[in-house]
Formats: C-alpha cells, structure tokens, sequence
C-alpha cells in the first residue's frame, strides 16, 4: 500500500513567511481559500487560472508572458490589462510587493541571497543583468525544500518509534513525503496522525534547528491506495 502526504499549499506558504505580508499570513492562519478569493478579486474566470497567475507573478512572471500565454490569450491578449492585474495583486499583497523589490535590490548589491535555513543562492549575470525570475524562484523552492527535508527527517524519527517493520519511507516527492507499507501490519489511521503531528510541529522545530521563527501554519493531506492513479483521502480525525 503506498500512503502519499502532501504540504499544502506549500509554495504560498513559503512565500508568506518570507515576504512576511500582513494579508497573506492572514489569509493562511485564518485558512482562506486564497485563490477563490483573488478570482473574484481579481475578475479571473476560473481558481485554476487564479492560481496559476499567483503562482506566475510570484516567480517573476511579467504582463507580456500573461498576454502571449494560450492559457491567459482567452481572457485578454492585452499586456496594459495584465499590467491592472499585476497591478490588483500587489495592491492586496504589498508586502510581496515590498519582498520582491528587496531580493533584486539585495541580489543586485551582492549577487546572492541568504535563506532564513543559512542556504545561500548565488546568481549569473546574463548579458550583463541577473534573471528576476530566478531571484524571485529559487529562494522559495530552496526553502520549501529544506522544510520538506525536515519534515522528512521528523517523520522518520517517529517512525522508528512506531517499530513498524513492514513499512519503507520512499522519499519527498517535491512537495510529498511518500510511504510504502503492509496494510495489514501497519494502521493506516496511526500512520496518517504520525503525518499530521509531523507538520503541526514544522514551525516549532524549524525554530529549533535553524534559530528563525516561523509563523506560518503548516498543514498536509494525507492519501492511500494502491497505486498513485488510485488513491483516496483519509480525513484528520476529529481528536486532533
């Protein structure tokens, strides 16, 4: 049986912690259906193109990519209407705003960025200039990364302790901590709570092992099946 626990929204979460914007941060702690909630706002026809445009504009996407993207091309080819769009977001999310301006102007200044976790990024000018969509990518999938690896590590400690011997941590899948088990020696429930705990405790040990606070509430879903086509969701239960 294989049991996939994916970070939600972990890339928006990552970004939340370090552009540390007021409404986003909001948004999270309070569960938000954010990009519902910037579709309406946003006047975007569907959650999937909302999030998209987010997840675009997050790393380094520009009026003209949206306008000359088939995907965006349906709802205006115009760069002048992304440019509202663009526009609408960093009006709600200033603080990204703000973040955005500080990566380029430190990456610019000194060439590299520092993560909160210590990783440093290191940039190659192109024809003279740093690339903003690198700048504005790589800090957050680093980070995102280290949170995933300590996820990882904080699992398999647990795991140990549950002595389950027909039970194989396979690895992180980008954003899934992924398992391989005998349903019949191994509760599925107490697996899918051990999950759970793991990212309740994300922000306390981040803490702890990179001396940084971390003020973002970390949560996942867990799935089990058979096969990656075939997997169902077991919802947290109600003690937690």
């Amino acid at each position: 049986m294989l049991m996939q626990c994916d970070a939600t929204a972990l890339e928006i979460r990552v970004a939340g912690y370090l552009s540390q914007d007021p409404v986003l941060l909001d948004e999270l702690v309070r569960g938000v259906d954010i990009h519902s909630d910037n579709q309406e706002r946003f006047n975007l026809p569907t959650r999937l193109i909302a999030k998209t445009f987010v997840f675009r504009l997050l790393y380094g996407g520009s009026a003209y990519s949206y306008a000359h993207d088939p995907q965006f091309m349906g709802i205006s080819k115009s760069e002048k209407y992304w440019d509202k769009v663009i526009e609408a977001y960093y009006d709600k999310y200033k603080g990204v705003k703000l973040w955005h301006t500080n990566l380029i102007r430190e990456t610019v200044t000194t060439g590299k960025l520092v993560a909160p976790t210590g990783r440093e990024y290191k940039f190659l000018k192109y024809n003279g200039n740093y690339k903003d969509t690198q700048i504005k990518n790589y800090i957050v999938q680093g980070t995102g990364a280290d949170i995933m690896a300590l996820a990882r590590v904080s699992f398999h400690n647990r795991l140990k302790k549950l002595a389950y011997k027909d039970c194989l941590l396979v690895n992180t899948v980008h954003d899934s901590i992924v398992l391989d088990y005998n349903e019949k020696t191994c509760d599925n429930i107490v697996l899918a709570e051990t999950m759970h705990s793991v990212f309740d405790d994300i922000p306390k040990n981040f803490e702890k092992l990179f001396q940084a606070k971390f003020n973002v509430p970390m949560t996942c879903e867990v799935l089990i099946g058979k096969d990656w086509e075939n997997m169902t969701e077991i919802k947290r239960s109600n003690k937690c």
